[in-house]
Formats: C-alpha cells, structure tokens, sequence
C-alpha cells in the first residue's frame, strides 16, 4: 500500500509541523511533491491535512495518527520534529512540566511510530525520529531535555536494530 493515489508523492505524517523545524520539513516534503500531514496543537499551513492533537497523551497521539494513515490511505513516512523544552535547574522545574516535557519529547515519538509501523510496514516506509546534540551530550539546565532526547537516540537504535531486515 502506498499512502495516496497512484502518482502521487510520499505521504509522510510530520510531528510538530505548525512551527519551527516540523513547518520546515513540511514545507520541504510539499515542494519535492509529497503529501505532508501533520500532528500538532495548532493548525500547520494553509491546505495541510491535520488533526489537532496535544502529544503529551500518548494513546490521543496513537489514535491521532492513525486517523491521519487511514484518512490518507497509508503512510510513506513519519518525521517525529515536534520537540518541547522549558530551561533550567532540576529544582526549579515544576515536576508537571519536567514531565510534560519528557513526554512530548520522547513517549510522543514512540507512540506515533507505534502507531504508524503497520502503515509502514506495508509501504516500505521511512521512519525518522528528530533528537539533539543534547541526546548524545548532556549539559546543566536542561536534564528533561537530555533525559528524553538521549532516550529518543536510544529508542531509534533499539527499533533500528529490531526492524533490520523486514
């Protein structure tokens, strides 16, 4: 199954597409002839398919891009970009949002690439997950950040390592 109508681009469902680098790569998959989707709190570019959905729950997350997969008649691929981060010391973070931040960063991710992997796995599809610098080096003022941006480079290893060869 390919996500939309024989001579069309790619479908890919992107994570955090109204604003900064998940608008981007929307815009970058609409000019190479794609068909973006989009996951996101608030509305992306004008024409783009999307369903509102706050990440930070994970089962609307799944429900969410499932909606958007069937909706489309498939996925090509999923770019997790969406990405939240609130700066400062481990004190002095409400734990609501050290965990909000957590989740949206890392379970987030999860959640859609679970829910798209049948989509994906019936096209041949393309899973690319958005970490940081600061998931391989960890720096003060920023341990929900690193926490779950480490834990994304993990996860992404992990599902590599067991998708190899399907």
């Amino acid at each position: 199954m390919s996500g939309g109508p024989p001579g069309a681009g790619p479908t890919v469902l992107i994570t955090g597409g109204s604003s900064g680098l998940g608008a981007a790569v929307v815009t970058a998959v609409a000019r190479a002839g794609g068909r973006p989707l989009v996951l996101d709190r608030r509305p992306p570019a004008d024409g783009v398919p999307w369903v509102e959905c706050d990440l930070a729950d994970t089962r609307a997350a799944e429900a969410a891009t499932r909606q958007l997969a069937e909706r489309s008649g498939g996925l090509d691929a999923v770019v997790t970009a969406a990405g939240i981060d609130v700066p400062g010391k481990l004190a002095d973070i409400p734990g609501e949002t050290w965990e909000r931040i957590v989740t949206v960063d890392l379970l987030a991710t999860v959640a859609v690439v679970r829910a798209a992997l049948p989509f994906l796995e019936a096209s041949r599809g393309t899973i690319v997950t958005v970490a940081s610098t600061l998931g391989v080096k960890a720096v003060s003022d920023a341990t929900a950040y690193c926490a779950a941006k480490f834990g994304v480079v993990g996860f992404t290893r992990a599902l590599a390592a067991e998708l190899a060869g399907t």
